[in-house]
C-alpha cells in the first residue's frame, strides 16, 4: 500500500475521517475510552461538588469534564461526558449510581415488563446529553470531532435485566436461552429507542458516535448472530445516508470479528485479546480498527507505554487506524502515561507511514 508521506497538517476532524477511510493521516488520531474520569484531578475537582448524575446532566459541566482531556492530553476527538444506562433510565427504569455501582430499579424480569417500557424523546427527556454536546462544539468549533454514544443493544438488555453493571450477567443469558422472543423484543426496543438517541446527538454536532457492547462475549458466534447483529444493524442501518462515522466496540470480540464487520459500522473498536495484525489481515479494508493497547499498561512506565503504542501502530501500518486503548482507562492511571500514550501514537505514525511507503 502506497502512502503519500508529502500529507499537509489535517485538522483533528479531517485526521478522524481519513482515518475511517483508509487515507493518508498525518499522523494516527489518538482519544481514550473513559477519558474523561477519575484519573484527572481536575475531574476529582469537579466530581467533589457534583454527584455523577449530577455531571451528566448538567450540560455546562459535563462540557466542561469532557473537554479537559482535549485541554489535558491533545487527544484528537472528544466524546460527551455521560452513561450508558441514560437511555434506560428514559425507557422507564429508575437510575440510582451508588459507591458500589449503578443501580436500576424495576429490572426487566418478563414480557410483561418489556411493554411497559416506554418510548421517549430524546429532545426532552434526554436533551441534557445533546446540549453537552452543543456546548462542546461551540467550545472548540468545527474542526474538533465531537463523539456521542450510546450501549450496543445487548449491554444495555444486561443491565436491564440484572439491574446493576458490575457483577456476572447469569441471570440475562439464562433468560435469553429460555425466553428468547422476550429478549429480541427487549432488544428490539433499546434499538429503537438508542437510534433516535443517536440521531439527537448528531443532530447537536456529534460527527461520530460508538456503540458500546461490554457483554458481546458473552454471546456464542450464532448467538450474537441471531439476536445483537440484528439490533445493532438496526442502529446504525438508521444512521445511514450521512458522513457520520459509526464505531462499534466490542469486549471479547475476536470471536465475532466477521459478524461485526456486517454491523454497518465504519471502524471496529478491539479489545487488547484481538491481535491488530490478525484482524487487519482477516478484515482487509471493510472497516477501520480502533485499539487496542491493554489498559493495565498505562499503570506502568511510561517507556512501557510509548512502547505498546507504537507497537500497536505498527501493526496496521499507521492506517486505517485510530489509536485508543482495549478498555477504558484506569482510574490509578498517572496523567503523565496518559500523555505519553497519545504523544507515541503520534509520533508512531509517521515512522510507520515512512515504513510503509519505503516497502512499496
Amino acid at each position: 500500500m502506497s502512502v503519500d508521506l508529502k500529507i499537509p497538517t489535517l485538522t483533528r476532524k479531517e485526521r478522524f475521517l481519513r482515518a475511517c477511510r483508509f487515507e493518508a493521516v498525518d499522523h494516527v488520531p489518538v482519544w481514550i475510552m473513559r477519558q474523561a474520569g477519575r484519573y484527572l484531578p481536575e475531574y476529582q475537582a469537579v466530581r467533589a461538588n457534583h454527584t455523577f448524575l449530577q455531571i451528566c446532566k448538567t450540560p455546562d459541566v459535563a462540557a466542561e469534564v469532557s473537554l479537559q482531556p482535549y485541554r489535558i492530553l491533545g487527544v484528537d476527538a472528544i466524546i460527551v461526558f455521560s452513561d450508558i444506562l441514560i437511555v434506560a433510565e428514559a425507557m422507564g427504569l429508575p437510575l440510582d449510581v451508588r459507591d458500589s455501582g449503578p443501580v436500576l430499579s424495576n429490572p426487566i424480569r418478563d414480557a410483561a415488563a418489556v411493554r411497559q417500557l416506554r418510548s421517549f424523546d430524546p429532545n426532552v427527556e434526554t436533551k441534557f446529553v445533546g446540549d453537552a454536546i452543543r456546548a462542546i462544539c461551540k467550545e472548540v468549533g468545527p474542526d474538533v470531532p465531537a463523539i456521542g454514544f450510546a450501549a450496543a443493544p445487548w449491554t444495555l438488555a444486561c443491565y436491564m435485566i440484572e439491574g446493576r453493571t458490575r457483577g456476572d450477567i447469569s441471570r440475562a443469558t439464562q433468560m435469553l436461552r429460555e425466553q428468547p422472543q422476550v429478549v429480541r423484543d427487549l432488544l428490539d426496543r433499546i434499538a429503537r429507542a438508542t437510534a433516535e438517541y443517536l440521531k439527537a446527538q448528531v443532530a447537536a454536532g456529534a460527527s461520530i458516535v460508538q456503540l458500546f457492547d461490554t457483554w458481546a462475549s458473552e454471546l456464542s458466534p450464532s448467538e450474537y448472530h441471531a439476536f445483537e447483529l440484528p439490533a445493532t444493524r438496526m442502529i446504525f442501518e438508521s444512521l445511514a445516508g450521512s458522513p457520520l462515522v459509526k464505531i462499534l466496540f466490542a469486549k471479547g470480540s475476536a470471536q465475532h470479528l466477521e459478524s461485526l464487520a456486517k454491523s454497518g459500522a465504519d471502524v471496529l473498536s478491539v479489545d487488547w485479546k484481538t491481535d491488530l495484525a490478525e484482524a487487519r489481515s482477516k478484515l482487509g479494508t471493510k472497516v477501520a480498527l480502533q485499539g487496542n493497547v491493554d489498559p493495565t499498561i498505562l499503570l506502568g512506565t511510561e517507556a512501557d507505554v510509548r512502547r505498546a503504542a507504537t507497537e500497536a501502530v505498527e501493526k496496521t501500518g499507521g492506517v486505517g487506524h485510530i489509536l485508543n486503548l482495549g478498555h477504558g482507562i484506569m482510574p490509578g492511571t498517572p496523567v503523565a502515561n496518559a500523555k505519553a500514550f497519545v504523544g507515541a501514537g503520534h509520533a508512531a505514525a509517521v515512522q510507520a507511514r515512512a515504513q510503509v511507503g519505503s516497502t512499496e
